[in-house]
């Protein structure tokens, strides 16, 4: 039995994969000693781990040896890389983009990944302007949140300000929370889809912007953000204006675990 573990900022990822085939779990992050005791806790019959293998945060700050256990270190990097190859059986030139509490662009050339660069917009932009605006952290309940609202009272439209550009539709924003000076429409639920869609629109447009300097017209999505049904609908909006498409894979959130995990 391998252990692949991805530690992050609000979420500790597990894949444990033996000769059944690999299993995933979260855990809320704590500090990385107990969430490897915690993880060690779940795991049935932990005197079959053979090796452990780390990525993400502050990992490298573990020793070589955990329990009697050697512990392989793994950059991120080429975790995102592997985790994403597995899962989409990727075999040429790829772009991944992980969105986790920030985002990074990772080109895949075949064999290796490589960082193309990234931006602090993601799953901890929304949980902290979430905590901010209407005292709620939780990207799941804030995405719900936003199911129920509607964007186009806080937001912009093209529509909204000029009567063309070009081929655009006019339900496309023009300005993120540019209405929100009109206080009588910004509920908590339309702020949350206004905000849920800025943070899509920002990943969507960094990603085809990167799509465009591959020459590619496909993006592989991993982590937990991008899996928010607001949040991707902003992403899919922006890509759609691209000619881009975006494809996210099951468990696509538990790539860098799967990644790091050295066959």
């Amino acid at each position: 039995m391998k252990i692949g573990i991805d530690f992050g900022i609000t979420h500790t990822d597990v894949a444990i994969s033996n000769d059944q085939g690999t299993n995933f779990q979260t855990l809320k992050s704590l500090d990385m000693n107990q969430d490897l005791q915690n993880i060690f806790d779940s795991v049935e019959k932990p005197e079959n781990i053979k090796k452990i293998f780390v990525t993400g945060g502050k990992s490298s700050d573990l020793p070589k040896t955990l329990n009697g256990l050697p512990v392989s270190h793994k950059n991120e990097i080429d975790s995102i890389a592997l985790g994403a190859k597995q899962l989409y059986d990727l075999k040429e030139s790829a772009l991944i983009v992980s969105t986790g509490t920030g985002t990074a662009c990772v080109h895949f050339d075949g064999k290796n990944g490589n960082h193309l660069g990234g931006i602090a917009v993601g799953g901890g932009m929304l949980c902290g302007l979430g905590s901010l605006l209407f005292n709620n952290g939780d990207a799941l309940e804030i995405d719900e949140f936003a199911e129920k609202g509607d964007k186009s009272k806080i937001d912009f439209l093209i529509g909204d300000v000029v009567n063309k550009i070009g081929n655009l539709s006019p339900e496309i924003t023009a300005a993120n929370f540019g209405k929100a000076v009109n206080s009588e429409f910004a509920t908590m639920e339309n702020v949350a889809a206004s905000l849920c869609n800025m943070i899509g629109e920002v990943i969507g447009t960094i990603a085809y912007l990167n799509a465009f300097l591959l020459g590619v017209d496909k993006v592989y999505f991993i982590g937990r953000t991008a899996l928010l049904k607001n949040v991707q609908a902003g992403i899919g909006e922006r890509l759609q204006l691209a000619g881009i498409k975006g494809i996210y894979a099951e468990n696509c959130e538990y790539a860098n675990a799967l990644g790091c995990i050295e066959n």
